[in-house]
């Protein structure tokens, strides 16, 4: 197997690296997709940086969907994030720090953090992962030199393009058209 020729910056290690910090009681719930549960990856990497924080994991299978489905409010999200939110805190009443573990689910943070006691607190993944880059690049200015300045971005799909538009229009935070590709596989 060949190696990449251009590295990746995932977001669990980055996240793993520092999450530990944001617990008192090294008590940290993780919110995350089933596979994400499933892999055991942020356990596994927690427990690498931050032996002694414990990491209570619930999967959120519904709350993507909905996300993606635009149900950003209303009964049927706040009964979903209300059953996990709660499923989460049974298995551990002294969680201080909750991680969203998934790109989708800042876009409904405020709805989670509803229906958490006041005094957890909620941490996002983006800003961990920009801080991670920005400090990488500072750390290797030949890296910065390489990027281009003043790029443009594309953005193509091999979903329907309208549908595509929709849910990547939100995570952006403007609107963004897309270009299908066709699937060789």
């Amino acid at each position: 197997m060949l190696a990449p020729q251009n590295r990746v910056l995932g977001v669990i290690r980055p996240t793993a690296e520092v999450i530990g910090n944001y617990s008192h009681t090294q008590q940290l719930g993780v919110l995350a997709t089933s596979g994400t549960v499933q892999s055991e990856s942020y356990v596994l990497e927690i427990a690498k940086f931050f032996p002694n924080v414990q990491v209570h994991q619930q999967a959120c299978p519904l709350w993507v969907p909905l996300i993606e489905n635009g149900e950003l409010s209303g009964d049927g999200l706040y009964y979903y994030v209300h059953k996990y939110t709660q499923a989460l805190l049974q298995k551990a009443p002294d969680i201080d720090t909750v991680l969203l573990a998934c790109t989708h689910y800042p876009l409904i943070a405020s709805t989670i953090a509803a229906h958490l006691p006041q005094d957890v607190q909620i941490i996002s993944q983006g800003a961990i992962v920009a801080h991670s880059l920005a400090d990488y690049l500072q750390r290797h200015p030949s890296m910065e030199q390489r990027l281009t300045q003043q790029g443009t971005q594309q953005f193509f799909t091999t979903d329907t393009v309208t549908s595509f538009n929709e849910k990547a229009s939100l995570f952006y935070g403007s609107a963004v058209t897309a270009e299908q590709v066709v699937s060789l596989t």
